[in-house]
């Protein structure tokens, strides 16, 4: 063992620290858009379980009431429109319109909407409707991709 032993020293070069960086910023730019995905994805399911309850709440409501209700307050809801979900961050507003019967050939009917908010805005569907002769809407997708998720 001469003088001349070199010492290897512990520790990271930069070029491998580098290497890191790269390969945490791919996976980041891969991981963070399918996850952003997948959360727009699961607001879509609340906006769509909340257009349907309010269809059966109109149904309820057109057995005892010969009419659909008007507003969503007239379902039991505590706002109109109403937030979904309601216990934070809204990320769809529920909303009605409904036309009561006007000739027995023009018989009573209802629209329901649910239109993005927030963060939900960005979302490829755009706003969901639901009618009284249980026909599904989009206005932005396609019905059998938004709706069928």
């Amino acid at each position: 063992m001469g003088a001349n032993t070199m010492t290897k020293s512990k520790g990271f070069t930069l070029v491998e620290l580098m290497i890191v960086v790269v390969i945490v910023g791919v996976l980041a730019a891969v991981a963070i858009p399918a996850y952003t995905s997948f959360i727009l994805k699961s607001h879509r399911t609340e906006a769509i379980n909340s257009l349907l309850d309010t269809a059966s709440r109109q149904a309820r409501y057109y057995t005892t009431n010969n009419t659909y209700a008007g507003s969503m307050t007239s379902l039991g809801f505590a706002a109109d429109p109403n937030p979904v979900p309601s216990a934070t961050t809204t990320y769809f507003n529920v909303s009605v319109a409904a036309t009561p019967a006007a000739t027995a050939s023009a018989p009573a009917s209802f629209t329901l909407q649910a239109v993005p908010s927030g963060a939900q805005a960005n979302d490829s569907c755009g706003t969901f409707t639901y009618t009284d002769l249980g026909q599904k809407g989009v206005s932005a997708g396609t019905v059998a991709s938004c709706w069928g998720q």
